[in-house]
């Protein structure tokens, strides 16, 4: 499914890489306490995999994916960790063919006009928005609208607490992603209390007046 409806059901994807797999499950089941059921599991260490299996396996309410795809082989490994959706930095050619190959959908990264156009012409209308938060990321989403009303987009990188209602606000983002949903320093910590009331914070902004 490249023009795929599955991510639209989530506006907050937290983004994660993890040290240890057994990090995994109590991180998931501390944001679906908060109010967040969709996490990206970057493949940036050697836990990513174990944890995106564990997550797929012993927490229901979760659904998980791979970020930081970058290779054919990137994607055979995420799905058969147990991946849902997968999430790549940027495009390739070769990226497109395989992802068309495999069952859970590709979130393509994009950072221009150029890119944008590539991709839609290959039938994909999600797009992660990477890195966002530029000089001129929030002007560049918004322009997208008028060229290329059909696609929505992902912003991420740059992301935070303090502006992600102002992505989240432009009728043509369906999410946003980032690892403030989720700090390390909480996740190395442990603190698990403290990422559940983060998310239970952010997902309360939703409902809130557009900022």
């Amino acid at each position: 499914m490249r023009a795929t409806s599955l991510l639209d059901a989530y506006r907050l994807v937290p983004v994660v890489a993890l040290d240890a797999a057994d990090q995994a499950v109590p991180l998931a089941r501390a944001l679906v306490e908060g109010g967040i059921a969709c996490i990206e599991v970057t493949l940036r260490t050697d836990a990513a995999l174990d944890a995106i299996q564990a997550i797929a396996e012993k927490v229901p309410g979760m659904t998980v994916g791979a970020g930081t795809i970058k290779t054919v082989q990137d994607i055979g490994r995420a799905v058969s960790a147990g991946a849902r959706f997968l999430v790549s930095p940027g495009t390739t050619t070769e990226l497109l063919d395989e992802a068309e190959n495999w069952e859970p959908p590709l979130l393509p990264g994009a950072a221009t006009a150029s890119e944008c156009m590539a991709l839609e012409l290959r039938g994909y209308t999600r797009i992660k928005c990477f890195p966002a938060h530029s000089p001129t990321g929030l002007a560049f989403i918004s322009a997208m609208a008028g060229p290329m009303p059909a696609l929505s987009f992902c912003p991420s990188g740059g992301v935070n607490l303090g502006n992600f209602r102002e992505y989240l606000a432009l009728p043509n983002v369906f999410a946003v992603s980032g690892s403030f949903l989720a700090p390390p320093d909480l996740i190395a910590a442990g603190a698990f209390d403290d990422i559940t009331n983060l998310a239970r914070q952010c997902t309360a902004l939703l409902s809130a007046p557009d900022p």
